[in-house]
């Protein structure tokens, strides 16, 4: 602390020095020409011991300072990679003075000069003119990449995206994913959409949301949980093809597969049904396999997982009968699945949290089914206790026409055919108003309104929900959400 404390005090000195001299040391914008990359790949075959008279203007962070007295290598970075500076005195005697007596690692220059490649082969940028941008005042951390602590990571990921070159990829191709995707949905004449954040009646999903109040109008609102029933609203309006990526807010737990806040692609296309989005399922991660420049069998987390379509397909009975040895369409209510549970000796099961058979089988699925799942597998045809929203199965009513994309025990994807009966809608949000009521904060409230709006008729309907950050865990490689958000939510210091 004493060193970093000298290291502060000798750089506001320095402030205070181009302050007299009249040096902005903030500048209000420099006209940079090139980027790093640019000049590495206009100049790559550039001979050792070459000098040109490109003359450059570059700018960005100076990361390492090598000073040799009358000769000083710079490392610059910026956006796009690094270059090497190079100042010299017999070249330039005032611009070495400037940089010997005002720039630090961790400040931002601009820099005019020639290109030359020195006799070790590095491209470098032989300094004319050097103009200070940015004056850091706290130095940048020596031992960053010897960080064990992760969490002092993720709360200051300005300095991880400075130190590590590698966590600024995994957020480059991030994007590059939700990219990908959104150009994918509008090839097919999607339209994207807003939907509310603020909502006075939350649903669309089994989780316990968030709770805010409009001072306004006096009145208590939540943070969107899922946005399904507004773009269900909008296939009732006439939009036959919409999708929106928006932030979903969960109040519940934080683990490797839980952020409170998330970021969610959900999109409905009208007179289609499930089979379809499993179609465009495996076409996007064609897709995305090709953009990423990913083999069919990709290395995550230590396990090899292969990625190639098609995806092989299970029915959720199947499943539950082949993990857990119990057949579902027998224990079909609440009491026989405990008696089974019990006698299987299920014992990571909490029986005592769950109040109803749906929430029963879904703890028994995700405690016992769901984890042993590693390859890629279509999952379909849930019980209709499971999703309130999904169109019961025509040849099995007790099913409902959905499937979710399981890859490592985690869900990426779940899409069904959507309810577009209203009255077996309503019927089943009392259900979940009743269980609201006796204590399940994750049962959704009635909602009247999206009630009536089915009223007014919804056609054949297919909705889809991606965990985009999960999506992205998986295809850069990474062991938590918290890897793959820039600033996930951190319990404060």
């Amino acid at each position: 602390m004493a060193r970093e404390e000298e290291i502060i005090n000798s750089r506001l000195k320095k402030l205070e020095e181009l302050k007299k001299q009249k040096i902005n040391p903030y500048a209000y914008s420099f006209n940079k020409e090139k980027d790093t990359v640019e000049l590495q790949e206009e100049f790559k075959n550039l001979k050792s011991g070459s000098e040109t008279k490109n003359k450059v203007k570059i700018a960005g962070r100076i990361k390492i300072i090598r000073d040799i007295g009358k000769l000083i290598f710079a490392d610059l970075q910026d956006g796009s990679g690094r270059i090497q500076l190079q100042l010299q005195e017999e070249e330039n005697k005032k611009a070495l003075k400037f940089f010997k007596d005002f720039v630090d690692a961790g400040d931002f220059v601009g820099v005019e000069g020639n290109i030359i490649r020195t006799k070790r082969g590095e491209l470098s940028v032989l300094v004319e003119k050097v103009e200070l941008l940015a004056k850091a005042i706290k130095p940048l951390p020596e031992k960053w990449h010897g960080l064990q602590d992760k969490e002092e990571r993720y709360r200051k990921r300005y300095l991880d995206l400075i130190m590590s070159p590698e966590v600024k990829e995994v957020f480059i191709k991030r994007a590059t994913i939700i990219d990908e995707i959104r150009k994918y949905l509008k090839e097919k004449e999607f339209l994207e959409v807003e939907t509310p954040a603020l909502q006075s009646i939350y649903g669309g999903a089994s989780a316990r949301p968030f709770k805010t109040h409009l001072n306004a109008l006096k009145i208590d609102l939540f943070l969107a949980i899922s946005p399904e029933l507004y773009l269900k609203r909008l296939v009732v309006g006439g939009f036959e093809k919409v999708f929106t990526i928006s932030k979903n807010f969960r109040n519940e737990g934080i683990d490797a597969f839980h952020n409170p806040e998330f970021t969610m692609l959900e999109f409905y296309y009208a007179y289609q049904n499930y089979e379809k989005l499993i179609e465009m399922t495996e076409e996007l991660v064609e897709r995305l396999k090709k953009k990423l420049g990913l083999r069919d069998e990709i290395e995550y987390q230590g396990k090899k997982i292969n990625l190639k379509t098609p995806f092989k397909r299970t029915k959720f009975r199947d499943l539950m009968l082949d993990k857990t040895k119990i057949d579902i369409d027998k224990a079909d209510n609440f009491e026989k699945l405990k008696k089974e549970i019990i006698s299987k000796r299920l014992k990571d099961v909490n029986i005592q949290n769950c109040k109803h058979y749906g929430a029963l089988l879904d703890e028994l699925y995700k405690r016992v089914v769901r984890p042993s799942i590693i390859q890629p597998i279509i999952l379909t045809h849930y019980p209709v206790e499971m999703i309130a929203l999904a169109k019961r199965n025509e040849k099995d009513p007790r099913k409902i026409n959905t499937f979710q994309l399981i890859i490592d025990g985690a869900e990426i994807i779940k899409a069904y055919d959507e309810l577009n009966d209203p009255l077996d809608q309503e019927e089943r949000l009392k259900e979940q108003a009743k269980l609201l009521k006796i204590g399940n904060e994750e049962a959704m409230p009635m909602d009247e309104d999206f009630v009536n709006a089915l009223k007014i008729g919804m056609p054949p309907t297919a909705g889809y929900g991606m965990g985009i950050d999960r999506l992205c865990i998986l295809l850069t490689n990474q062991p938590s959400i918290r890897d793959v958000i820039l600033f996930p939510f951190m319990k404060p210091e």
